[in-house]
């Protein structure tokens, strides 16, 4: 019998582990469910990422795939820093750093609790996958420092001249739109096409995202990932803020 899952003209396919291959993001739904299954192997994240695809699931579910329709974006030249924001910008009191601390950036992520939301899709597994992509030098993270302390930050995956950003977290006001705020900033002046913020939020929206059909998403990953990749550690990036941007 077959185990395809039949959503009216949709299929959604199961994942073989002996191969890393995906279908067509093109053909999924709107809401973007296209295959289950498989595993997180670094060849196989790495080969959904590339396609657009990216893993979402529940601790004890099986591994979901999504590539959803429309698709959120970041353009680092267009980061909007409204005047209360500059203010804390201007106080000096944050401190930023890349790749200094990835694994306590992406166990923050799992754990500090988010309006809205009662459980967390960065389980177990998740998380020891995406530090296995951090030390082969994919994934990556932005640490936010009060007064010597980790406050906030975000992490992601970075392929050719695309960043396909995860989660962020802040313990303080504004300490994850600093993390993002950076990430801008430097990805900008390194060349980076955009941000994946994957899903539309009214609060990414506020910090200048865009809302872009899949098909102009695609189009535009398939170009950038033929861009040099920025390989390894980030720990060497550096960031301040420039009033002036």
């Amino acid at each position: 019998m077959d185990s395809t899952f039949e959503e009216d003209d949709y299929y959604i396919s199961p994942l073989d582990k002996s191969s890393s291959d995906f279908p067509d993001p093109r053909l999924a739904s709107d809401e973007g469910l296209l295959a289950y299954g498989g595993d997180l192997s670094s060849e196989r994240l790495l080969s959904g990422y590339k396609k657009g695809i990216f893993p979402w699931y529940s601790e004890g579910d099986i591994i979901l795939w999504w590539s959803p329709n429309p698709r959120l974006l970041l353009y680092p030249d267009k980061f909007k820093v409204r005047k209360s924001f500059r203010r804390v910008l201007r106080s000096g009191k944050f401190t930023v750093s890349f790749d200094a601390r990835f694994s306590d950036v992406i166990k923050y992520c799992a754990t500090v609790p988010r309006e809205g939301q009662r459980s967390t899709w960065i389980v177990h597994d998740m998380i020891e996958a995406y530090i296995r992509l951090h030390d082969e030098g994919f994934a990556h993270s932005v640490e936010v420092y009060k007064a010597g302390e980790l406050v906030g930050g975000l992490y992601g995956i970075a392929f050719g001249k695309a960043f396909f950003g995860e989660s962020m977290f802040s313990l303080v006001p504004d300490a994850s739109k600093i993390a993002f705020k950076a990430l801008s900033d430097v990805l900008g002046r390194r060349g980076y096409d955009f941000i994946d913020c994957q899903m539309k939020t009214d609060h990414m929206i506020g910090l200048g995202a865009e809302v872009v059909e899949r098909d102009l998403f695609l189009d535009g990953l398939e170009e950038a990932i033929k861009k040099p990749t920025d390989m390894g550690s980030w720990q060497h990036f550096k960031w301040e803020y420039n009033d002036g941007k």
